[in-house]
């Protein structure tokens, strides 16, 4: 018997002229429910691939009309919950068949490349992404949605989510090959950040100038490998984060912590979906979690050791968007007066990290909100700017500031550093709550990052669409 939703795809996609035979076919190769991983694997990679072949027959986004727009999101939709379903039933099998069942530890990014040749068609291949590069986001097919279903189901398995996150709270080879530079000269500057000792401190500093050090493709490793040599660093004992100095005119010359994600990149299709976990799995959360050891358990309650180092933020001029979420793991954060805080996420159509999970513990659950949803400014020097920032610095101060603080934290040694942090953060932030949190943010951002409205918005807010990247 044919359902109601068989007959309606049916009727959409022969509204669009596709081939009634290959709609036919492609009907009659629905999945249904799933049984066991080696006949679903096979079963649903053939409907997957039909539907793949389906969706081929029509132009390519930028050139669909209406019928064809409609077509498109029904097999793309209906392909969607097959894959629901197959990671309901089979993500551990998936897990473990791509990292040798928890015996090998692969990053996020690495994750949802391998996933293609385990389960052909449940996410789409190094080949069929490239052949999206140079796309404004607009004209992308969403291909990395599937991507988000992935990481989702990933994280929402207890012991495939908690192996990943250790995964991403390992410290990079990169970071490790240049930990003898780092020892021996003091200083290592890369693409988006450097890092350079300062007596028992640790400085990093992001490093985009001409975006108002805003995060992007370009920026992200770097600035991982820094936060991994800052905390891998045997000679210091604390750990720094500010912004570089910027070409903006408005502010030429001034250090400015940062703009948060690169609206510009983002509109022009430069910053892939999986960058977003990337960035909050990999170096927020070694911030916030220290670095884990791969010979270990995670860590927190599952008794895992870290390598961990207390963290100073000094902001000077502003903290947008994803460098005020960076505030929310820091131990101390210094302010210039005149700077503020926003999350502009309603304006950008995006997730602001963990900021909804992180934020209600600093200011309370209203004022979060109004940030988050209304985009209320938090005035640094006011009092709910305060419930963030720890001191407030007068302008052209801030140098003198970091280096009080540093010494007033070190001054007795930071032996408890380590333990005081993780005793908070069991209390606040489990690992598991953290794994949670980034199972529906995954999704939920996938969706976000290819939603008609983050395009509107960007062009209505940001005027992107005459903006040079």
């Amino acid at each position: 018997m044919t359902s109601t939703r068989e007959t309606d795809a049916g009727e959409c996609l022969a509204a669009a002229e596709l081939p009634a035979g290959e709609v036919k076919g492609w009907l009659q190769a629905e999945p249904g429910e799933t049984t066991d991983f080696p006949a679903d694997r096979e079963k649903f990679s053939g409907y997957w691939r039909t539907s793949g072949r389906l969706l081929g027959r029509l132009p390519l986004k930028p050139r669909r009309n209406a019928s064809e727009h409609a077509a498109a999101q029904a097999i793309q939709d209906a392909a969607r919950n097959a894959r629901v379903r197959f990671l309901r039933r089979h993500v551990d099998a998936v897990y473990d068949a791509l990292t040798v069942r928890r015996s090998r530890f692969v990053r996020v990014e690495e994750l949802v490349i391998r996933a293609a040749g385990v389960v052909p068609g449940l996410v789409p291949t190094p080949q069929e992404i490239a052949a999206e590069d140079g796309s404004i986001q607009r004209d992308k097919s969403g291909l990395e949605i599937d991507q988000g279903l992935f990481l989702s189901a990933v994280l929402g398995s207890e012991r495939c989510g908690r192996h990943l996150c250790h995964a991403m709270l390992l410290p990079r080879p990169e970071a490790q090959a240049l930990l003898a530079q780092f020892e021996r000269d003091g200083r290592v500057k890369l693409d988006g950040a450097s890092v350079h000792r300062a007596g028992k401190a640790a400085v990093v500093t992001q490093d985009n100038p001409r975006f108002l050090n805003a995060e992007d493709q370009t920026s992200l490793d770097g600035a991982e490998i820094c936060v991994d040599l800052a905390l891998l660093d045997p000679t210091t004992e604390i750990a720094v984060m500010r912004g570089a100095v910027v070409e903006h005119p408005k502010y030429k010359g001034r250090r400015v912590f940062g703009a948060g994600i690169n609206l510009t990149h983002l509109y022009h299709g430069r910053i892939p979906f999986v960058w977003y976990l990337q960035r909050d799995l990999g170096y927020v959360n070694k911030i916030y979690r220290g670095l884990a050891f791969a010979d270990d358990a995670p860590p927190d309650e599952f008794g895992g050791n870290t390598i961990e180092k207390p963290w100073i933020a000094a902001v000077e001029a502003f903290a947008i968007g994803g460098h005020c979420q960076v505030l929310l793991v820091m131990d101390y954060v210094l302010a210039e007066r005149s700077a503020f805080l926003t999350l502009p996420a309603r304006k950008e159509g995006i997730i602001p990290g963990a900021a909804n999970m992180r934020m209600p513990r600093f200011t309370g659950d209203r004022i979060a909100r109004q940030a988050v949803q209304y985009e209320r400014r938090l005035d640094c020097d006011s009092p709910e700017g305060r419930l963030i920032c720890d001191e407030i610095v007068e302008t052209g101060e801030m140098d003198a500031a970091i280096e009080r603080v540093v010494k007033g934290l070190t001054n007795s040694g930071v032996v408890s550093a380590a333990g005081n942090r993780r005793a908070f953060r069991i209390a606040q932030e489990p690992l598991d709550m953290f794994r949670a949190y980034f199972a529906v943010y995954a999704r939920e951002q996938a969706y976000c990052h290819f939603s008609p409205a983050l395009i509107a918005n960007l062009e209505r807010y940001w005027n992107a669409q005459s903006r040079k990247p």
